[in-house]
């Protein structure tokens, strides 16, 4: 079993599709690890509602391909239309973060995605989950990294959220 990471979104009806897809993983995927939820304003758009974000820890043992493959029917499911443009209000986002220590470009998917490096809404909630886990390509440490992150544009901050009866965040256990 690899150890997965997963960036969650969404700034239209963030609660409940958050909520949804917290769900379907537990569901197919078993005991998750998960950070803390942070509210941030748009990234490369000006459309006015904020989104939800998140990281999730799970264990999995499928191909990058078919993990891909099972994100983007979840995103689907749950209202998100393939030619949505990048930069555009999301139901549902769900991104592959790493797959243990891979690199390079596995299944048509980039590992790890460049986001984590460049986003506070990634980092800083990876930073939170995994502190002491290397960043399998600068080999920094999530915190160490976030610590070092350098980027006041973007505007994030921690919001309460439960999920099935606990507040966020949930350790691994």
């Amino acid at each position: 079993m690899r150890l997965v990471t997963l960036s969650l979104g969404s700034n239209i009806e963030r609660e409940h599709h958050i909520t949804v897809c917290l769900d379907a993983l537990a569901d197919t995927f078993g005991q998750l690890a998960v950070s803390r939820v942070f509210e941030s304003t748009p990234v490369g758009f000006e459309d006015g509602r904020n989104f939800f974000n998140l990281v999730v820890a799970l264990h999995c043992d499928w191909s990058v391909g078919e993990l891909q493959a099972w994100c983007k029917r979840l995103e689907s499911t749950n209202g998100r239309s393939k030619d949505s443009p990048k930069f555009s209000p999301r139901t549902l986002d769900v991104d592959i973060l790493t797959v243990d220590s891979l690199t390079g470009e596995v299944d048509g998917v980039g590992l790890p995605r460049g986001e984590i490096l460049h986003h506070a809404f990634v980092l800083w909630p990876m930073a939170e989950l995994l502190p002491d886990h290397r960043h399998p390509v600068v080999g920094r440490r999530y915190q160490e990294l976030w610590q070092a992150f350098d980027d006041g544009s973007q505007q994030l901050w921690p919001v309460e959220f439960h999920w099935r009866g606990e507040a966020l965040p949930l350790p691994s256990r």
